[in-house]
């Protein structure tokens, strides 16, 4: 089977009567990566669990010596973020439902499919990973963000810490592609009261197809479409107490954009072929890279659900307008790939670092992060150099240019790879200007970078702004 769980692998233990369940869940859980226990009754459970905790229970509610039922009460006790995958047979949903009540994850009737399967242990074992810290920071930490040494930084990560104490029902996240969005909405959810107790389910908007996407969001009934054969509930309903968060929500289709709409603004939202309004329990947190104002004006995105969704908007600035970002943000990097990947590699030589600083990062933190790991895995001693780094960074440390960073006359260049005067000559003046206009161009407005690119410093750059009457 093609799916397989991340690493580290995922201890499971299965609590079925039905030695060919037992048998067809360890394979297909094996075969995934995971590592899985067996058990035949409630008194193998218990005995399995006083050895250790799993990562997932995957548990049958009929078993020789009592219901399921108890065994999921004795763990929500003793662990209430264990998630328990229920299964049942198809005539006993009505004990699925109350187990779900009393804090299953989700079920599966038998006879199940195997793919449904292993989505369902997928996410459980995802939110397991949430709560405990592997991709959200322990609660003792104020934030989810690893850094926040720059100004830009600081004043997002208040805000967002503000609006979720404050209980927001929804909030719009904006910026570029690779800023930290996602990121931003863990530190958000984490915020609020309880976040850390409470689900983060995340909804990549362009990841899954149309058709499929309300059915996910929103769940459905049996016999809602063809392949539906039992009733779902959907992540909507799963964020219960949390926070929904849907990325790229400049990329849903039309029909989903008035869909979201009614569910912002009524708070209820009905399965896919159900007639039961179901209350929405959960803050919603949209993001995307997209100018939803100018998609508006294109006709693209629905100017009501833009209006709706802007009460609360926060922009996440880009890594050019973080610079002090830029080295916390590499260290951090290098010591998370330096675990990972089990490296010797332990700090930057000190080329590299100004390399870093004066690169313009349109990747953001996302294109830093890959750079990092790069250059972790081709570093050949305990320290990355310049040349470990991508040609393009490394390019800007050695005193190049990147390309297409500024604009010239196209004349010849000298052995030293600078520009020649060109033989019919050059306005000096005219020259200086148009580089330190290119310069702010590419930077966004921002001085210090500009500044690096031309060698100057920030008030040879300010004196050169109020000579050629720029704005920057």
């Amino acid at each position: 089977m093609a799916f397989c769980f991340p690493e580290p692998s995922p201890n499971i233990l299965v609590v079925d009567d039905e030695r060919m369940i037992r048998w067809t869940l360890r394979a297909a859980f094996e075969d995934a990566g995971g590592v899985v226990e067996e058990a035949a009754d409630l008194a193998e459970a218990r005995e399995k669990l006083t050895t250790g905790w799993p990562d997932l229970l995957v548990l049958d509610l009929k078993l020789p010596d009592g219901s399921g039922m108890d065994l999921l009460a004795e763990i929500k006790v003793q662990d209430a973020h264990l998630p328990v995958l229920i299964i049942t047979a198809f005539g006993s949903l009505k004990g699925a439902v109350v187990a779900m009540q009393a804090g299953a994850f989700d079920y599966l009737a038998k006879p199940f499919e195997l793919d449904d399967l292993l989505l369902k242990a997928s996410r459980a074992l995802e939110q397991r990973r949430l709560r405990q810290g592997k991709l959200l920071q322990s609660r003792d930490t104020p934030f989810s963000w690893p850094v926040a040494e720059s100004p830009a930084s600081r004043k997002v990560l208040t805000l967002l810490q503000k609006v979720g104490r404050a209980g927001a029902s929804s909030v719009l996240l904006s910026g570029e592609s690779g800023t930290g969005k996602g990121l931003a909405a863990r530190t958000l959810h984490a915020s609020a009261v309880g976040g850390d107790d409470t689900p983060f389910v995340p909804v990549s908007c362009t990841s899954i197809t149309e058709t499929l996407l309300e059915s996910e969001l929103f769940g459905h009934e049996k016999g809602a479409f063809t392949d539906a054969k039992e009733s779902k509930i959907g992540l909507a309903e799963l964020a219960a107490g949390g926070t929904l968060f849907l990325d790229e929500i400049g990329d849903l289709p039309p029909a989903m954009q008035a869909k979201l709409l009614t569910l912002l603004e009524d708070r209820v939202f009905r399965r896919v072929g159900g007639t039961r309004e179901i209350s929405l329990k959960a803050r919603v947190v949209t993001a995307t890279h997209r100018n939803l104002e100018l998609e508006v004006q294109r006709g693209n995105f629905r100017q009501d659900l833009f209006f709706r969704l802007k009460v609360v908007p926060i922009e996440i600035p880009p890594l050019r307008h973080r610079l002090e970002d830029i080295r916390p943000l590499a260290e951090f990097f290098l010591t998370t790939f330096q675990r990972e990947l089990g490296s010797s590699v332990s700090s930057f030589h000190e080329e590299a670092l100004m390399a870093l600083d004066a690169y313009a990062w349109p990747g953001n933190v996302r294109e830093l992060r890959n750079s990092i790991e790069r250059a972790v895995l081709l570093c050949g001693g305990n320290q990355i150099l310049l040349e470990d780094l991508p040609p393009e960074i490394a390019d800007i440390g050695m005193g190049q240019l990147p390309s297409g960073a500024l604009s010239s006359d196209g004349g010849p260049t000298r052995p030293d790879g600078l520009l020649s005067l060109p033989e019919v000559g050059v306005d000096l003046t005219r020259q200086e200007k148009a580089w330190v206009e290119d310069a702010l161009e590419r930077a966004g407005g921002n001085r210090t970078q500009a500044a690096k690119w031309l060698g100057l410093s920030r008030d040879q750059i300010r004196y050169r702004i109020e000579k050629f009457d720029l704005k920057g």
